[in-house]
Parts: C-alpha cells; structure tokens; sequence
C-alpha cells in the first residue's frame, strides 16, 4: 500500500478503505468512486438531520478522512433540516447523485448504514436513531 511517509494519514487511509470495501460488499458494487458517492450522499443527509452536538458525535467516531468529507460543506450554525421523512431523505440522497439511472435508494441507505453501524459505537447507533423518524430507523441493521 501507497505510504504518505505520515503515520496518521496512513492509518486513516487505511481505515477509510475498510469502510469502503465493507460498504462496496454491502452494496454488490465494483466502482469504487460511486461506492465513496453512496457514502458520502447518505453522510451528508444523516448528518443534516442530527443536532449540531449528535452530529459532531458522530462525526467523531468517522476515520479522520471520512470525517473531512462528513463535514464538507456543513453548516453547524444552521438549524438541522425540518423534513422528517423518508421521502425527504432519499431525495437528499438522491441529489447529490445527479441523476444516476441507477439508483435503488433503499439499498443505498440500509448498506450505509450497516456500514457505520459495523464501525461506530452500539451506543453512538442509538443516539443518532433517536433523532430520526421511526420509517428511517427501520434502515438500521
């Protein structure tokens, strides 16, 4: 493997590439690029949706790499998005594909969240499923 000659970015490297070959398993998929898109789309929706402190919780349990992308573009003055559907969800989701035909938004959401779940805290889990609609929190593993 690729060495930075930094041991931080090597392990965060490292790990962040577990995160994607677990999420690339989940989901069936070979392009690596569309896997990290999937990851940072349902990311990015999840954390719009939590309070300022639940998402810094989250966010700190995130590879150093992957925390960087979490908190790309993030607004933390900005009051967490009202909409609290599944619908609404998805469409957040959605946006940040573009208009990929490919979408099947359902499998998307329930690998992401495997995902974290393999990763974070049993405890963090709960946390951040409190804070969202019961229809979202049936995605959960």
């Amino acid at each position: 493997m690729p060495t930075t000659m930094v041991s931080a970015f090597d392990s965060t490297l490292e790990k962040t590439n577990i995160w994607l070959r677990d999420l690339r398993k989940e989901l069936g998929w070979t392009d690596s690029d569309r896997v990290y898109h999937a990851l940072r789309a349902v990311l990015h929706a999840l954390r719009d949706r939590l309070s300022t402190d639940e998402a810094a919780n989250l966010g700190a349990q995130l590879p150093m790499l992957l925390r960087g992308c979490y908190y790309e573009g993030w607004r933390p003055n900005a009051a967490p998005r009202r909409e609290r559907t599944l619908d609404a969800f998805f469409e957040h989701v959605a946006s940040e594909f573009r208009g990929d035909p490919l979408l099947d938004l359902d499998e998307i959401v329930e690998a992401v969240f495997a995902t974290i779940a393999k990763h974070v805290s049993e405890g963090e889990i709960e946390d951040v499923k409190a804070n969202l609609p019961k229809e979202l929190r049936e995605f959960w593993p």
